[in-house]
């Protein structure tokens, strides 16, 4: 749980990814429709708790998300920078076109690998 910065309520922290380790591979879900400032900050922390040492690369299952903004594209690119640097690789999966449009906009298809 969390206490929200405006209201001083506690709320609770929604799953925004789940994952497994799998050798070195770290496989994400996004579960969230829309990784924006909203949800950002669930989804670095939950990586957080599934990150292990040895993770190599990481793969990340966009499908169920429709929208990507700033704070959304900080948390994959977190991710990205969170790897080792001779063995970094992000593989997005079931990237919608509205977020792929982001991700090519922004010319991060060149270090996040789109795979549909």
């Amino acid at each position: 749980m969390c206490v929200g910065r405006r209201t001083g309520h506690v709320q609770r922290m929604s799953v925004v990814v789940e994952g497994e380790l799998n050798e070195q591979t770290l496989h994400l879900v996004v579960r969230a429709m829309r990784l924006n400032a909203d949800t950002a900050r669930d989804f670095k922390s939950q990586c957080q708790r599934l990150w292990q040492p040895g993770v190599e690369s990481v793969t990340i299952d966009l499908g169920a998300v429709e929208f990507l903004d700033s704070s959304g594209v900080g948390a994959l690119l977190g991710v990205y920078k969170h790897l080792p640097r001779e063995t970094a690789r992000v593989t997005l999966l079931h990237v919608k076109p509205p977020v792929q449009s982001v991700i090519e906009l922004l010319r991060l298809h060149r270090i996040l690998q789109i795979q549909n």
